[in-house]
């Protein structure tokens, strides 16, 4: 690939992404300049979370019947992946920025906590297809608990010098609350035991919704970030966006490539890995009293710069990858 074709595709991949980004800064527009008051953007927001993006992942798994088989090995590439980074994370914290445990479980939760649910979903659906749903959706049902469940151990071995079986069963059961994991759940359940399409009555308003789910939440995104600034942390917050962004989606990427895992799905993995970071890292921070103006500013430079590094990588992975027989 010589260099005018490279800048070419690259210029052709973020053409394909500028749509979610203007929504993203639509949002952004209406919530730092228009006025619009907070409380639109936490009603956009719980809707967002409770109906649209549910009703979109339950339709998608309610046909899960019709799909090849998901390769359970993306879950080894992508959550393996995010151990390591983490534990360099924690590493980073302590002995470059000199950090105290608490600080240094959100600084090692920064540089594996994707926003893959507002800006991951819309961003495979552009740049991968509707056919890389599945695979998204099987990360989104282990990501919470199992990234949780991390942090929620971290910072209790921090505070209490022990984790407790009772905090661990506290973060299973918020996950298991979650609507996005009741979507995805309930969706798989009508796909494994029943194995036929929905009811057109039923069918019908779930997917005028599930419509809506993807260019809304990009939408409410910007809204949230507008009412975040840039003030400080920013050595903090470069190195969470160097770890979130580059070595987050490499390591996973060499992870896919040991385990010979397929293209499509090494794709979904590496893309969600490269998502910009998540806001449950600045509520984790707000949580703990810590590094909240780090966190808040790695999630704006983050989303920004991620315009570029995501693109990047899948064209990368579409020259450099092999398709495994």
């Amino acid at each position: 690939m010589d260099t005018a074709e490279f800048f070419g595709q690259l210029a052709q991949q973020l053409l394909l992404s500028a749509p979610l980004f203007l929504l993203i800064a639509l949002g952004y527009g209406l919530g730092r300049f228009a006025g619009w008051p907070e409380s639109v953007n936490e009603g956009l927001n719980r809707f967002c979370f409770n109906v649209a993006i549910p009703c979109m992942l339950f339709k998608v798994m309610s046909k899960f019947y019709q799909s090849p088989p998901v390769d359970m090995r993306l879950l080894i590439a992508y959550f393996g992946s995010c151990l390591v980074i983490y534990v360099i994370g924690r590493v980073l914290a302590k002995n470059v920025f000199h950090l105290d445990a608490i600080s240094g479980s959100v600084f090692g939760l920064g540089g594996i906590f994707s926003n893959n649910v507002m800006l991951g979903i819309p961003v495979a659906v552009i740049l991968l297809g509707q056919a890389s749903l599945a695979s998204v959706a099987l990360v989104l049902v282990f990501n919470s608990l199992i990234l949780w469940t991390l942090v929620t151990v971290s910072v209790e071995w921090a505070q209490n010098g022990s984790f407790s079986v009772r905090g661990i069963g506290k973060t299973l059961i918020s996950v298991l609350r979650n609507p996005i994991i009741i979507g995805i759940f309930t969706g798989f359940f009508w796909s494994f035991a029943l194995r036929r399409p929905l009811p057109q009555f039923f069918d019908s308003p779930v997917s005028m919704v599930a419509q809506v789910a993807a260019p809304l939440t990009l939408i409410t995104l910007g809204m949230s970030l507008s009412r975040y600034h840039i003030r400080k942390g920013l050595r903090e917050s470069s190195a969470i966006c160097l770890l979130k962004l580059l070595l987050m989606p490499g390591l996973i990427w060499a992870a896919a490539y040991l385990l010979h895992l397929p293209r499509a799905e090494s794709q979904v993995v590496v893309l969600l890995g490269s998502m910009a970071v998540g806001v449950n890292v600045y509520l984790m921070a707000q949580k703990f009293q810590v590094l909240q103006g780090a966190t808040a500013t790695s999630m704006l430079l983050s989303t920004l710069f991620s315009t570029v590094t995501t693109p990047l990588f899948m064209i990368l992975m579409g020259h450099f990858y092999p398709d495994w027989p």
